[in-house]
């Protein structure tokens, strides 16, 4: 393995090690899973922009992946990886954003959005109050937190490229 492979799996590794920690700083928690955090997205956007897609994917699945291990609890085979690999995984087409990173951060977060939604609609229409389409309870409920969560990767993606901690140089 070359070096520059061992530094990505390092970045891989410390960015997923990272946006899990932050994970578990919740503002808001949703009562059928999703959750405002401080900024547990913004370690995967990170390394979106900093490598390329391949590796902001690789990076968002892996993160998907060890979320679903940590939550803990089973529904469905589609609608886990509609909400766990699927849905971090898609983080990753932030790369194609490098030069508009704010852009790659609300592309990024709206293909989140989608596959929570879709996962709604499908697994848990039920929970929509009597009379609510479940369409409409999917998008009401994924994107109350995701907003959110938009709001605080992209405050905090803008602060890094001021402060040029994004170096995507490298």
């Amino acid at each position: 393995m070359s070096n520059s492979n061992t530094r990505v799996l390092a970045e891989i590794a410390i960015g997923v090690a990272l946006a899990t920690v932050l994970s578990t700083i919740k503002i808001i928690s949703m009562p059928y899973g999703g959750s405002v955090t401080l900024g547990s997205m913004v370690p995967i956007l990170l390394i979106a922009f900093r490598r390329d897609i391949k590796v902001g994917v690789t990076t968002g699945i892996t993160y998907g992946l060890v979320q679903m291990i940590i939550d803990g609890w089973f529904y469905s085979p589609v609608g886990m990886l509609l909400d766990y690999p699927l849905a971090f995984g898609i983080l990753g087409i932030a790369a194609l954003f490098k030069k508009q990173p704010i852009i790659g951060v609300v592309v990024a977060l709206t293909g989140r959005f989608v596959c929570h939604f879709v996962s709604g609609v499908v697994f848990f229409g039920m929970y929509a109050p009597e009379g609510m389409s479940p369409v409409l309870y999917s998008a009401v409920y994924n994107g109350g937190y995701i907003f959110v969560e938009i709001i605080i990767s992209a405050v905090l993606i803008y602060a890094l490229v001021q402060r040029n901690v994004l170096n995507m140089d490298l």
